[in-house]
């Protein structure tokens, strides 16, 4: 069975699924069939922790969908775009599909770039950021990562980029620091750790 994985967007949640309380503007958007994208956070096995996203920054909410619900899902590395580059974000998509898949990594965009790539809605404006996603299986040398946030900070917007490592994600930005400790978001919540694929230390 497909197992959700952070970022990912689903299809399949409908307005019946939803608490009594939810926002009206959140009914809208299930209801014109949009996708909900798989978020951190700890629930039941038959369940998937999920947002949904309105159109503005103050518009999101999160829920749950069961597993058997889901119609479709698209992963972020599944997503690229070749077409008309209208925005800063889809220019800097542009400039960063070439550096990455040069060095052979496992990445894709999220976030608007990421939503406006999967359902064609319009969302990315002038001031968009673009989000991207990295797997990172194994350890990253500092060094490499700050060559490659170097390499990102000549794009055409700010690029935020996050490792996802077994554990969780942490940002490229903070990990290329050399900070002696950085954020770990997983689904249990946040903590700062020293090497976030190597958590055993941290505990000890």
């Amino acid at each position: 069975m497909y197992a959700p994985r952070p970022h990912d967007l689903l299809w399949g949640m409908t307005p019946a699924m939803l608490p009594a309380d939810a926002p009206a503007w959140v009914h809208s958007v299930l209801a014109a069939g949009e996708p909900v994208v798989v978020r951190r956070a700890l629930v039941a096995p038959d369940q998937v922790a999920v947002g949904v996203r309105g159109r503005g920054r103050e518009q999101r909410f999160a829920w749950q969908m069961r597993l058997l619900d889901i119609e479709r899902w698209v992963s972020p590395e599944a997503l690229r775009w070749e077409g008309e580059l209208s925005s800063p974000a889809l220019r800097a998509l542009s400039q960063v599909s070439a550096w990455l898949n040069d060095r052979e990594w496992l990445w894709g965009p999220t976030g608007s770039t990421g939503f406006q790539l999967a359902t064609g809605i319009e969302v990315l404006h002038a001031g968009s950021d673009l989000d991207l996603l990295l797997r990172a299986p194994v350890s990253i040398p500092r060094e490499q990562a700050a060559r490659l946030l170097k390499q990102l900070e000549g794009a055409a917007c700010r690029v935020d980029a996050q490792l996802e490592t077994p554990e969780g994600a942490v940002a490229l930005r903070e990990w290329a620091s050399g900070a002696r400790r950085v954020l770990l978001k997983s689904a249990a919540g946040v903590r700062l750790v020293s090497d976030p694929w190597q958590l055993q230390e941290d505990a000890a």
